[in-house]
Order: C-alpha cells, then sequence, then structure tokens
C-alpha cells in the first residue's frame, strides 16, 4: 500500500515537473522579457536615484543654507525670497521641486505665516511630508493658525485637534489651549472644556497645565 501511495505521489511530482516545463517552453519569450523589464526598472530606479535625485538633493541643500540661516534669524522676508545674492526658499522648491529637503516647506509656510500670507503659508504647509512627529504636528497647528488668520475657525479648530493627537508629549497642550480658545470662539463651551480638562489631567507639568484651572473655572461656572 506504501508503496503504490510513494508511486503515485511520484508520478504527480513528474507530471507537475513535466507541466511547468512544457510551461516554460511555451512561454519562454514572455518570461524573459518580463525578467528583463523587471531588471531594467529596478536598474532604472537605482540609476535614477544615484545619479539624478540624490546630486540634485544635495545640490538643493547647499542652495537652501543661507536661506536657512535667515529663517533661523527671523529674517522671514530674506528666508522666504532671498537677498539678491542667494536664492530664498520659495525659490529653491520651485526649482528643485521633490528633491527639495522636506523641512523647506514647512520652513516657507512659517516664513508666509510671520508676513501674514496665510493661504500661500497653508499651501506650503500641506505640502510638508516630514517624519519628525513635533515637527508635522507643528506644521498642521501653524496651518490652524493660517485659518486663524483668514477667521475660518471652524478648520482653524480642526488643525488644533489633529495636531494634538500625533504627539502625546507636553507640545500636545499648547495645541489643546489653541483648540479650547478656538471651540469658545465658535461658541463650542463643552467642547473647549473638555480639551482644558485633558491638559489638566494628562499634561499638568506643562506650562499650559499651569495656568489652566482658569480656563476651566470660567466655563465650570
Amino acid at each position: 500500500m506504501a508503496t503504490k501511495e510513494s508511486k503515485e505521489k511520484t508520478e504527480a511530482v513528474v507530471e507537475a515537473v513535466s507541466k511547468t516545463d512544457l510551461f516554460f517552453k511555451e512561454n519562454k519569450n514572455l518570461i524573459i522579457g518580463v525578467a528583463v523589464a523587471a531588471v531594467l526598472v529596478a536598474f532604472g530606479i537605482f540609476a535614477f536615484q544615484k545619479w539624478y535625485y540624490q546630486p540634485k538633493a544635495r545640490e538643493a541643500q547647499q542652495q537652501l543654507y543661507p536661506a536657512e540661516m535667515a529663517f533661523k534669524a527671523e529674517s522671514w522676508e530674506t528666508a522666504l525670497n532671498g537677498d539678491g545674492n542667494n536664492l530664498g526658499i520659495a525659490q529653491v522648491i520651485e526649482d528643485y521641486g521633490k528633491a527639495t529637503p522636506a523641512a523647506a516647506w514647512f520652513e516657507a509656510g512659517i516664513c508666509e505665516l510671520q508676513l501674514g500670507n496665510y493661504e500661500s503659508a497653508i499651501d506650503y504647509l500641506k505640502n510638508y511630508k516630514g517624519k519628525d512627529a513635533i515637527l508635522k504636528a507643528r506644521s498642521i497647528s501653524c496651518m490652524g493658525d493660517a485659518y486663524v488668520g483668514l477667521e475660518d475657525y471652524a478648520k482653524a479648530l480642526d488643525c488644533f485637534v489633529k495636531a494634538a493627537g500625533v504627539i502625546d508629549n507636553i507640545y500636545a497642550a499648547a495645541y489643546l489651549l489653541k483648540a479650547g480658545v478656538t471651540a469658545e470662539q465658535l461658541g463650542k463651551n463643552e467642547e473647549a472644556l473638555k480639551y482644558y480638562k485633558t491638559i489638566k489631567e494628562q499634561y499638568p507639568q506643562s506650562m499650559e497645565g499651569y495656568d489652566i484651572d482658569k480656563y476651566i473655572s470660567r466655563l465650570a461656572k
């Protein structure tokens, strides 16, 4: 019985191998073509990264250096638009596109926000794709600040709440306080109270936590 089963299994394996061999023979050109195409695509991606994208990214970073110095000095106009000799962040983004470091969009958004150009600030900040949680939360909060500048408090509130949800540390307290104040502006006192109480319960050691009782007592009456 065992011998019969073994023979049947052997025959099944032979049949499967034969079918595979036949399939390969009938589709040899297609299989080789697909394999070659896959190799070419992989090589193309490698070549693009190594000989085009990476050098362009390095060049963009070099071009950004003077503008970033101006940004750190809070010279918003110079940082954004350059000084006549060096490019500003906005021009680097336009010239280098996706090869520009992600932080450039954040910095450009902050510059526009500080200059009172709220719609432009939102456009830049929406395009910030950095992975750092602190900067991501701050960029969302800054979008909220821009919406406040545009008096679109509903969108501002959404941004502040979203920013607070990105991180779970004392930075979140600042965004929750902004959310509470904005909710009050919209007449949503119960929602505002919820944000204030969250600060008191979860972030009592934050700067916002030290003064939060006055916000709570005002609404809890």
